[in-house]
């Protein structure tokens, strides 16, 4: 499977490092519009070819499949130019800059038969697929909240605000872990940088019945924390990816609400504590899983983990929750895109 790679900034040369060490797989080229990245392809791999002009991965026929790792504004042309040449395409988070440029790439790829993975790289790791497992196995009981933590200093980006920056990797996990999709909305933050995006938010997501989601996003934070909290009605999750080896912890604690009829206009709380476990996981690297995952699909012809679908969802979230933003933490309902946008340029038209 030969692949060529677009893009060799801040998030390409981990790519091409797990592509090239991917059984099956080939990197034949790295496109990069700066002549020094490029330089530093050259000297780690003497046998990749490189370029400047990402029109030359496109139009070479022993290529089969795209990857694109710039920044997101380009992402939809790239994409598209990318299924328009029957290549097979890996992007990295998040798949457009609005929902209307993504639907257009999930039907094209759908309709071009090629594979469309969307680099949500955490659902790979062997962390998140334990929480996967232990929520699905019903571990947790009924599912209540969801609260994550994403903070550290920069890496500032001038194009988008935090949300579509960091945010992205935690709604990623919470649209892979719980059932149901978020139905509205509501977010505050503020850019303390002029002529920049919101550099720190808070993203509260409303789900049918009581479950709540929070996600708090900032690059102003002196520490690095990297933290999320799920809890049932039964156990409670800890998940801390900067922990080296303990990343999951399952705790046996929780309330139960109590009431007698001797006690009609009081309720009583109890408190379980219960043992802490720690299960196994795997430490494999996420983008080693996942770029292998994205050459299987390919062979097999099967719908990856992080299809084109699950990247429409999650900018749907991130387009209502920019709205949010803009109105001071208003609710924004998360309505279903079905159209496709007629500006936006199908297959064949680019």
């Amino acid at each position: 499977m030969r692949i060529g790679v677009i893009g060799y900034g801040y998030w390409g040369p981990n790519l091409v490092r797990n592509l090239v060490e991917t059984e099956g797989a080939e990197v034949a080229a790295v496109s990069d519009t700066s002549v020094e990245r490029l330089a530093l392809v050259r000297a780690r791999y003497s046998k990749v070819a490189v370029t400047t002009d990402c029109h030359d991965l496109f139009a070479d026929p022993d290529i089969d499949a795209i990857v694109v790792a710039t920044p997101v504004a380009t992402h939809y042309r790239l994409g598209m130019e990318a299924l328009q040449a029957n290549k097979h395409l890996l992007m990295s988070k998040p798949l457009t800059d609005s929902s209307k440029s993504a639907a257009t790439l999930v039907r094209t790829a759908r309709e071009r038969n090629r594979v469309l993975l969307v680099d949500h790289t955490f659902l790979y790791t062997g962390a998140v697929r334990k929480i996967k497992e232990l929520v699905d196995a019903g571990s947790l009981g009924r599912l209540q909240y969801y609260d994550s933590v994403r903070i550290n200093l920069g890496l500032f980006q001038t194009d988008v605000s935090v949300l579509w920056d960091l945010a992205v990797h935690d709604l990623s996990i919470m649209d892979y872990i719980l059932a149901d999709d978020a139905l509205a909305v509501a977010a505050t933050g503020a850019a303390h940088l002029p002529g920049h995006p919101a550099n720190l938010a808070y993203l509260t997501c409303f789900f049918a019945g009581d479950l709540i989601a929070h996600h708090h996003v900032n690059w102003l934070a002196p520490v690095k924390v990297r933290r999320t909290l799920i809890g049932g009605d039964r156990q409670m999750i800890v998940y801390d990816d900067l922990e080296p080896s303990e990343k999951v912890k399952l705790y046996d604690k929780g309330v139960t609400l109590r009431s007698g009829q001797e006690r009609l206009y009081e309720s009583l709380v109890g408190y379980r504590t219960g043992d802490m476990w720690a299960p196994k996981v795997s430490l494999v690297e996420g983008l080693r899983t996942e770029a292998q995952h994205f050459v299987d699909c390919i062979r097999a012809g099967v719908k990856p983990l992080t299809d084109g679908d699950a990247g429409l969802r999650l900018v749907r979230i991130l387009e209502a929750a920019e709205e949010s933003l803009r109105q001071r933490g208003k609710p924004v309902d998360i309505e279903t895109l079905e159209s496709v946008d007629p500006e936006l340029p199908t297959a064949g038209t680019a």
